[in-house]
């Protein structure tokens, strides 16, 4: 196996593809990329036995034909550091590559491209394409309320939930809520199906795909696969049952408070600063046109903030885990913002006013 490639064309492709791979494996293999020619192109291929990444990269020239496995890190730290303007040549032979670009030499050792794992792969049962800037929104706007190393494994991802016309991402950690959905073709024939996509290949897929004005989306039964100009993105799907996020969203109360979201944020950052460092809570008190803020810690230190709204509703005090709220106006576009709320034991659903989106947040009470 003998080519040639641009630096410039290689490194972006690569530093994807190695994103995929985990710094600590019990299966040595797992830390390699597989390299393999196609059509006189490079075709890299990364996985952790969850997720799988591949890209395309045109070669400069192919003298001989092949695939290996080459240490993932190695590789891309070799190419980050040469200069922007060399062309790599690389040639493998007998377990070692040797790459070659002006007066830099290198040699890695490889493993067999055949003892590389790949996802296997069912049929598709649903498949679209989505405006890549619609897909990211989905789930830059929901990803935050995603569970991290919850023993209720199927919170540790996100649900995507497909209907013919649609596409709904919804997260959360079982204290609060995030749901985004965007109008997508689907076809009728299709009907209501939803996945959980894992923890790993959410955060993967938010970095992947900037370049494509669309990508195609193919969900099976067991995988989703998103497919771009360059990137194909492979990940197993989650086993499990997602709660029934209808029943956690509360209808719209009589208890609306209006008010502007960047100055809402601030006094809410503001108060968090002597907040209780561990559960974070503070107390939201409303009454007529003013919503006044409250924190204090074990150290006896005090915060109050007051800050004018738009509310006529009841007056009640609700205690919040202040970084929650500070989530979801940070993932927020909109210069207003509403919270609704029942009563003072009740969780509040906050939206965006005059929003453009299709998207809701909950976030669950807490006693102070």
């Amino acid at each position: 196996m003998k080519f040639t490639v641009s630096r410039d064309a290689l490194l972006k492709p690569l530093q994807n593809v190695a994103g995929v791979v985990e710094r600590r494996h019990t299966l040595p293999i797992l830390s390699n990329i597989l390299l393999s020619i196609e059509n006189n192109s490079l075709k890299l291929t990364a996985t952790d036995l969850e997720v799988e990444l591949v890209a395309i990269v045109n070669l400069e020239s192919v003298e001989e034909t092949g695939e290996t496995t080459i240490p993932a890190r190695k590789l891309f730290d070799i190419c980050k550091t040469l200069s922007n303007e060399n062309l790599l040549e690389i040639d493998v032979k007998e377990h070692k590559a040797t790459i070659k670009s002006s007066r830099s030499r290198f040699t890695l050792s490889t493993l067999p491209a055949s003892d590389f794992p790949s996802l296997e792969e069912g049929l598709g049962t649903t498949e679209f394409r989505i405006d890549t800037i619609k897909f990211q929104q989905l789930i830059d706007s929901t990803s935050f309320a995603m569970a991290q190393q919850d023993v209720r494994y199927y919170l540790n991802g996100m649900l995507f939930e497909t209907k013919p016309g649609s596409i709904k991402a919804i997260a959360t950690d079982g204290h609060r809520l995030a749901l985004s959905g965007e109008d997508c073709e689907i076809g009728s024939e299709n009907t209501i199906n939803q996945v959980i996509v894992p923890r790993k290949g959410i955060l993967e897929l938010s970095r992947l795909f900037e370049e494509d004005k669309e990508v195609t989306v193919i969900i099976g039964t067991h995988h989703i696969k998103v497919s771009g100009s360059v990137l194909t993105f492979t990940s197993k799907l989650v086993d499990g049952k997602f709660p029934d996020y209808n029943r956690v969203l509360p209808k719209m109360s009589e208890n609306i408070m209006t008010c502007d979201r960047e100055l809402l944020k601030q006094a809410l950052s503001r108060t968090a600063i002597l907040s209780n460092e561990k559960y974070r809570g503070i107390r939201l008190q409303f009454s007529k046109n003013k919503l006044s803020l409250y924190a204090n810690n074990p150290e006896q230190e005090e915060a109050e903030e007051h800050v004018d709204v738009d509310y006529t509703g009841a007056d009640m005090e609700v205690g919040f885990n202040v970084a929650y709220l500070i989530d979801v106006l940070s993932v927020l576009k909109d210069e207003k913002v509403s919270m609704s709320l029942a009563d003072s034991n009740s969780s509040v659903l906050i939206n965006g006013v005059n929003s453009t989106s299709n998207s809701a947040y909950v976030v669950m009470p807490m006693r102070l």
